[in-house]
């Protein structure tokens, strides 16, 4: 794995805090020349950026059944079942896992019915040994992993030089509040 620079964790930090973002303001919260961010995001520089997307509101957009099911199946099934999952448009994250169980998956659905429905067929094409169903009750976090630029300090040993003043990579926080509760964060860590 190459050591990703800094300057490069702190653009990608303060893109996962807000993907729409505007250049300018990139640029004002990193200390980093505009030019600079533009020529690392559009020549893929950034490369472990993988796409932008929207964060979608399930539960506002009718879909109120949210589950994560891990499943195993005949070793002569895994493949079919694969690729079943992949083009299954129920399914919004699709994992291979080990401990016992092929897949993990995460399934949308409007409704209890929906999802027994969509499990009722994949039982009804592959060969089920086992399978476990989490219904998610509320949400609590997602997509939070490297997305909070005033915390890279804490994953960032020390030592390592740093192009960027300090003073620029602290929290902007927008209340006083929240700088003392991200201080106390740091502190407690």
């Amino acid at each position: 794995m190459a050591r990703i620079p800094y300057s490069d964790l702190l653009i990608i930090s303060n893109l996962r805090k807000d993907g729409r973002i505007t250049l300018t303001k990139l640029s004002k919260r990193t200390g980093i020349p505009i030019s600079t961010i533009f020529d690392k995001i559009k020549s893929k520089k950034l490369g472990i950026i993988k796409g932008f997307s929207a964060m979608l509101d399930f539960v506002e957009m009718g879909f109120s059944t949210l589950a994560f099911i891990l499943i195993k199946v005949n070793k002569e099934d895994r493949e079919q079942l694969s690729r079943f999952l992949e083009r299954n448009l129920f399914v919004n994250s699709l994992f291979k896992v080990n401990n016992g169980y092929d897949f993990l998956f995460e399934g949308v659905f409007k409704n209890l019915k929906e999802l027994e429905d969509f499990y009722e067929d994949i039982e009804d094409k592959f060969r089920v040994k086992s399978k476990q169903i989490f219904y998610v009750i509320n949400e609590l976090k997602r997509e939070g992993f490297l997305s909070r630029p005033e915390l890279l300090d804490l994953i960032i040993p020390p030592e390592e030089e740093r192009n960027i003043s300090k003073s620029k990579v602290a929290v902007e926080a927008s209340n006083p509040a929240e700088g003392a509760e991200l201080k106390k964060m740091v502190v407690d860590y």
